[in-house]
């Protein structure tokens, strides 16, 4: 069973911080700098638990253009598992409604899941982090 919890100790953003090295620095190549950045404490971040492990991790935060749900990784073993459906829906509860429009940067390869989870695609490809993005806007 997949449990997501709001991240409030130094230890869930330990195991948040280490599921992202993982998937992005290490599976895509990102560069840790752009990788950790100066909205870490400004955001509010969620790790997703299979039993007693952490699997996922994501967070959100208020940006001048609306709310901006970020840093979207799902361990490899846990893929396809829902967890990254339910990190979506967690984070869709908690974001406030009143600060504009609530959208993401998707890396192209998963539109389609973002798609499923109310999100339609806008504007054209860009690159972040050297992977081609898009921007989608939750539409429910």
């Amino acid at each position: 069973m997949i449990n997501i919890e709001r991240i409030t100790s130094p230890e869930g953003m330990e195991w948040a911080f280490e599921i992202r090295k993982k998937v992005f620095v290490e599976e895509q190549k990102v560069d840790p700098s752009e990788e950790y950045d100066e909205f870490e404490i400004s955001s509010h971040h969620y790790l997703a638990m299979e039993g007693n492990h952490p699997v996922g991790t994501c967070r959100w935060r208020i940006t001048d253009k609306g709310v901006k749900l970020e840093r979207f990784a799902v361990l490899e073993g846990a893929r396809n598992d829902g967890v990254g459906r339910h990190l979506v829906e967690v984070c869709l509860e908690d974001v406030p409604r009143d600060k504009g429009p609530i959208y993401l940067h998707a890396q192209v390869q998963v539109i389609p899941f973002y798609e499923k989870c109310g999100f339609v695609a806008e504007g054209d490809e860009f690159i972040e982090a050297d992977i081609r993005h898009r921007k989608m806007v939750y539409v429910g």
